[in-house]
């Protein structure tokens, strides 16, 4: 019974540490901002211009494209 509390309250406690760190972190709050934005840029601005989604250019409904996933699949080596 005592375990389970303990176990229960460990999330909480977790929270707890990391809420505490990064509101005393100075610096360390503008270098995660600077990573948030650079994995916003690499997610979405380059999915957006540089990765098109070629099979729904290409094929009309799912049944084309997973044909062509297949036929790749297996012809290439």
């Amino acid at each position: 019974m005592n375990t389970f509390r303990h176990v229960k309250a460990f999330p909480g406690r977790v929270y707890r540490f990391y809420r505490d760190g990064f509101r005393s972190m100075t610096v360390g709050r503008y270098l995660w901002v600077l990573i948030l934005v650079k994995l916003f840029i690499l997610f979405f601005i380059f999915k957006l211009f540089f990765f098109p989604d070629v099979l729904e250019r290409d094929y009309s409904d799912d049944s084309q494209r997973a044909q062509a996933v297949r036929k790749h699949l297996i012809d290439n080596p």
